[in-house]
């Protein structure tokens, strides 16, 4: 899954500890839910500071969607 996996890219790219970065998908009626697990220490870095890279990871999910057709949920924890 091309959502997936670029949500995986950008918080890894961010992280410290790349390993413990992790996205599952579940499907939930007609959406798509990406959880992102990252480690607490990262925890700050992948959301950014006001949640300005949450939100652009967001912005590209919107993007994605509109491409694919798909609806995409982004849920960090």
């Amino acid at each position: 899954m091309p959502a997936a996996e670029l949500v995986a890219y950008v918080a890894k790219s961010l992280a410290d500890n790349p390993d413990g970065v992790s996205v599952q998908v579940e499907e939930d009626g007609d959406a798509v839910v990406l959880r992102l697990i990252v480690d607490e220490d990262d925890m700050g870095r992948v959301i950014g500071r006001n949640g300005s890279i949450a939100k652009a990871m967001r912005s590209l999910l919107k993007v994605i969607s509109n491409r694919t057709g798909e609806n995409y949920v982004l849920e960090i924890g």
